[in-house]
């Protein structure tokens, strides 16, 4: 290797001074020294670095490149050193958040914006997942934090899950449809004779879970939370939304809700996460997530 970062730091310091005493004196150097450094640089490279026919000795247009590819490097060595340091002090180099998509994704970014104005230089990842794929991601390690992850905790060590709150569920169908004209409140075994949609669980590894749904049910699969309420205002299929998601559709009269027999009505949410694997990172986000009623605080921001 030719070049080396004493090199370059000189050529940069040369550049913004102007001169060659100038360079010296900012970085402790005798002249002497920073000239035989250059020479021996140009020399190694067999390149002229600067155009010494004038009064004073100008960058040539090889020696222009090197100091500005060389600023690059320089500045990508200083930022690694951070970096170094930064996990030295417990500050993972990514950190990977899953939130489930029944939550509002729009209400993670202020504490998104508070997590980079610390300036750890932690990268972020951010996903979603649907129903059990969401503590599937943790299990499997795809995520480092999980967010509104639904149903019971899994049995595993390691594994810290606080609650977050109830969803609450309605059972909503498309003002046409028929189960719309029965009396309430209508009898699970009627329901199960009409098509349910479904979102496709994104578990890959753990046992796929759904919500008020019968395996003998036909049912009309959907990739995402806003597609299940898209089909139900179709008419296309009846099922559970959360209140919060079909709230708007039932006041504008695209479905109507109606009272089920046996239905389950809320569900528990958690955030969770592996305390043997805790760096300062996933301490900040635990911290400022893990409130019993966070599930409110961002319905409400829905």
């Amino acid at each position: 290797m030719k070049l080396s970062f004493e090199a370059l730091e000189a050529l940069d310091a040369i550049d913004r001074t102007g001169t060659f005493a100038e360079a010296a004196e900012l970085l402790h150097r005798v002249p002497s020294a920073l000239s035989y450094l250059v020479q021996k640089l140009e020399s190694d490279l067999g390149v002229m670095l600067f155009d010494r026919s004038g009064r004073r000795a100008k960058l040539t247009h090889a020696g222009r490149v090197v100091v500005e590819e060389g600023r690059r490097l320089l500045d990508a060595a200083e930022q690694l050193e951070l970096k170094a340091q930064r996990i030295q002090d417990g500050w993972e180099t990514e950190l990977r958040v899953c939130v489930d998509e029944i939550l509002p994704f729009e209400a993670f970014w202020p504490y998104v914006h508070a997590f980079y104005a610390l300036d750890m230089d932690t990268r972020l990842r951010l996903s979603t997942e649907v129903l059990g794929g969401t503590w599937d991601a943790l299990i499997s390690r795809r995520a480092d934090l999980v967010v509104g992850a639904a149903g019971e905790p899994p049995a595993l060590p390691n594994i810290i899950a606080r609650p977050i709150g109830k969803l609450r569920h309605v059972f909503a169908i498309a003002p046409d449809h028929p189960l719309a004209q029965m009396p309430e409140p209508i009898a699970l075994q009627t329901v199960v004779q009409h098509r349910c949609a479904v979102i496709s669980d994104t578990s890959r590894d753990s046992p796929p879970r759904s919500v008020a749904f019968d395996p003998a049910q036909p049912y009309l699969a959907v990739p995402s939370l806003a597609t299940k309420l898209a089909a139900q205002c179709e008419g296309l299929a009846v099922g559970t939304l959360p209140e919060c998601i079909a709230a708007p559709a039932i006041a504008d009269g695209r479905l109507v809700a109606r009272r089920v027999t046996g239905m389950r009505e809320t569900t528990d949410c958690y955030l969770a996460w592996r305390d043997d694997e805790a760096g300062r990172a996933l301490r900040w986000w635990v911290e400022q997530l893990d409130h019993p009623d966070l599930l409110d605080r961002f319905i409400a921001l829905h």
